[in-house]
């Protein structure tokens, strides 16, 4: 009877303690993805001034465009997709861009003001919007050869210094005879000696 109580009390430790624990297995729960949004077309957008953020203003949640990416907050945290209906994922953290949205931002644009001042918004389409992004994308890279070619030495610049040179040497040649005539013409001229009289002692 001892015994089975024993065995009965070892079955019930050996249940109490979960299998993954005693494994050392780590357990994960995946980060759940935004529902879809239903577009029957492409959403237009209107720029915020002053921000560089494209927000669209016809659908209900928080829908914004801003560097090549559309993002969207859902239960606290940030989803972002190349694609406006799929192909979303998980953004660790709050996007820098979200700090220039004012939270009444939908106001504003009902209102057409902007700080207080009239704003006059211009919807743009999908293809509007796709065709500024590949400009802004072709600038961005054209950027890093331009300074290259401001970083290059000048040719026109090294092959002067000789010629600067030359100038400064031609330039001490031409003052050197005019320091020296001075001096010859001391050298040249006689020197007499004044006698008490008034007259010289070469006259005599």
């Amino acid at each position: 009877m001892k015994k089975l109580l024993f065995g009965a009390m070892l079955l019930a430790l050996g249940i109490s303690v979960p299998i993954p624990t005693m494994a050392g297995v780590e357990v994960r729960i995946g980060i759940p993805l935004p529902p879809p949004i239903v577009f029957r077309a492409p959403p237009d957008v209107v720029l915020l001034p002053h921000t560089g953020v494209y927000v669209a203003p016809d659908v209900a949640v928080d829908f914004f465009f801003f560097d090549g990416w559309w993002w969207r907050p859902w239960e606290g945290r940030w989803y972002r997709s190349r694609n406006y209906r799929s192909g979303w994922g998980y953004y660790n953290g709050v996007p820098s861009f979200y700090g220039r949205v004012p939270s009444g931002w939908r106001d504003d644009y009902r209102n057409n003001r902007w700080n207080g001042r009239e704003w006059n918004h211009q919807r743009l389409s999908h293809s509007e919007l796709q065709k500024i992004h590949q400009r802004a994308v072709q600038k961005k890279s054209k950027q890093p050869q331009v300074k290259r070619q401001k970083d290059k030495p000048q040719p026109q610049a090294v092959r002067s210094q000789p010629q600067v040179r030359k100038q400064q040497e031609q330039r001490r040649e031409v003052d050197r005879p005019q320091q020296a005539r001075p001096q010859q013409r001391e050298r040249s001229a006689p020197q007499h000696s004044q006698s008490p009289h008034g007259g010289s002692e070469g006259r005599k």
